[in-house]
């Protein structure tokens, strides 16, 4: 019931809060949590072996199987601005035993008891940004890890007529993770926060023994049992949240400046900016409005050459903004071959974070800055 309630908050907390469309790379220290189901495979025992066993008990090679149970993480890491992420990782999975199967000649009347697991690693990840195809709203992202971890027996037990198995043992063991995941931005609740819901693929990388004791007809007192089993694959789906400390609050758009229409008899203007929301290169009906007008100017005076020069603000890393301001070039200049200009006449640059029109200290998110310059030579 616990489970049950808390997988259903986090839900409704991933679901019912408000989306903002602001997907952007991890840039810094930041700090995660998720709780959810927790789905063992069926694990196969490959080996019993009893000091002394009652005559006529064949204990065979059987499988255990698991209800679905509960797994949570927690995890502090490092993004880099480029996609690519580390962390530490804690963790904590439980499942309850439903059954036992192929217990060779031996009845199994009853199974049951929990089986624990709690540990460490690290993990890496690749965030994919999927802002230049539209998609502005999430942030997919495919990971792995590598760590030790702790495989626990709380009261699992096996009964059947005559005898009785109780395994409390435990072994640490070596685990492999695969992950796959997106995240959602909330950072008009809390710039730097997002909800993550993820899958990951858990496996143990070697087999593992763990203890107990035995009790039959023959032997009242029980005696000493040991069990060896492959196969413990995990298949875990969480909610959770994750923080990034160095997130800026979105910034208010920008309002456009306005290009006046030219009069009869008047100079037709040659340089015309375009300005752009933060972290984005696609156009605003008014940015298209703008190159229109610069695309018909370019037919009403002598051009040979038409420079298109992409900028972005301070805020992000160099090699983001470079590439960014690229993008918004690419978007104008594309425009413009819509509106009847020639592809041949465009030159397209991007210049990154240099020459700000307004001079600011680095990670200020400056609307002035955000802006490519459409010039007629």
């Amino acid at each position: 019931m616990k489970f049950r309630s808390a997988l259903l908050a986090a839900t409704v907390l991933g679901l019912g809060a408000p989306v903002v469309a602001m997907a952007q790379p991890v840039d810094g220290l930041y700090i995660a949590g998720g709780a959810g189901a927790s789905m063992a495979q069926n694990e196969h025992v490959k080996s019993v072996t009893v000091p002394q066993v009652r005559p006529g008990l064949n204990l065979g090679s059987p499988d255990k199987r698991f209800n679905i149970g509960f797994s949570g993480v927690g995890s502090v890491g490092y993004g880099f601005g480029n996609g690519i992420r580390v962390e530490l990782e804690g963790n904590y999975g439980q499942n309850g035993l439903h059954k036992v199967a192929g217990f060779g000649g031996a009845a199994v009347s009853n199974a049951g008891g929990d089986q624990e697991r709690w540990g460490g690693g690290v993990n890496a990840f690749y965030d994919f940004d999927l802002t230049p195809y539209g998609v502005n709203f999430l942030m997919p992202y495919v990971g792995a890890g590598i760590g030790y971890d702790n495989v626990s027996n709380d009261n699992v037990h096996i009964s059947g007529p005559g005898f009785f198995i109780r395994d409390t043992g435990n072994q640490s063991n070596l685990y492999y993770q695969g992950i796959v995941g997106t995240a959602i931005p909330l950072n008009d609740v809390v710039p730097g926060l997002a909800v993550t819901a993820e899958y990951r693929f858990i496996g143990q990388a070697f087999d593992t023994t763990t203890k107990g004791q035995i009790f039959t007809a023959a032997i009242p007192g029980g005696t000493r049992e040991k069990e060896s089993f492959t196969d413990q694959f995990n298949h875990t789906v969480l909610i959770g949240l994750r923080y990034a400390f160095n997130q800026a609050p979105p910034a208010p758009p920008p309002a456009q400046p306005l290009v006046a229409a030219q009069p009869p008899h008047v100079e037709v203007a040659r340089t015309y900016l375009v300005f752009f929301d933060w972290d984005r290169a696609d156009l605003t009906m008014r940015a298209r409005q703008i190159i229109g007008e610069a695309a018909q100017a370019s037919t009403r005076v002598q051009t040979t050459r038409i420079d298109v020069s992409g900028y972005t603000d301070l805020s992000g890393t160099a090699a983001y903004n470079q590439r960014l301001s690229v993008r918004r070039a690419q978007s104008v200049a594309a425009e413009l071959v819509r509106d009847g200009v020639a592809r041949n006449e465009i030159v397209v640059q991007g210049f990154g974070e240099s020459n700000p029109l307004v001079p600011t200290a680095k990670g200020v998110r400056e609307p002035q800055n955000r802006r490519v310059e459409i010039v007629l030579h």
